[in-house]
């Protein structure tokens, strides 16, 4: 996926180089222009590539995850076609990245890939750049949301992978059956 040559901003590359080096489990990207919540693959590599259903071998896990927020937020949870982000009701406020519009050297893809971390993009709102007065409002609407999707780190396997003295291991691979995505173990 990021084989492709571009040139990526020295911030972009200290992003990489933090994710890489602090354990995060879970993380949410906030963006503007609709409201609807991705999740990865966000790039599609498909000769058609647009609109082409690019799952994760952790598709469920990333299908609860965003449903986690969908369900929380107000108006993603509104069942209205009429309204923003009306077009995702029939799929409950959710998509997968690639599925909507599929786009290289996205963050949620690269978490995946080459970190632990799993990530969902929030479309927060309809207007790209809202205005001032206008924030409070989004805010409400995505605190509980935010708060919802924040416990879902409490999911899953957790725990301390070990040797036999009690040290813990440091980059131990942890492997589920049926799942082609293994996770590390931190320090």
């Amino acid at each position: 996926f990021f084989s492709l040559v571009f040139q990526v901003a020295p911030e972009t590359k200290a992003v990489m180089k933090w994710l890489r080096s602090i354990p995060f489990v879970l993380s949410a990207s906030l963006h503007g222009g609709e409201l609807v919540v991705t999740y990865p693959y966000d790039y599609s590599r498909h000769p058609m590539e647009e609109k082409m259903f690019s799952p994760t071998p952790d598709e469920k896990v990333f299908k609860m995850l965003a449903k986690a927020y969908a369900d929380a937020h107000p108006v993603i949870s509104d069942r209205s076609e009429l309204r923003c982000g009306g077009n995702f009701v029939k799929r409950g406020g959710i998509i997968n990245g690639a599925e909507w519009y599929s786009f290289t050297g996205g963050m949620a893809d690269f978490n995946y890939l080459h970190t632990n971390c799993f990530e969902v993009t929030v479309e927060v709102g309809c207007e790209k750049f809202p205005l001032e007065e206008e924030l409070f409002t989004i805010w409400h609407e995505n605190k509980a949301a935010l708060l919802n999707y924040m416990e879902m780190v409490h999911r899953g396997i957790k725990g301390i992978v070990s040797d036999k003295f009690g040290n813990p291991i440091k980059n131990a691979r942890i492997s589920v059956r049926g799942i082609q995505h293994d996770v590390t173990t931190g320090n």
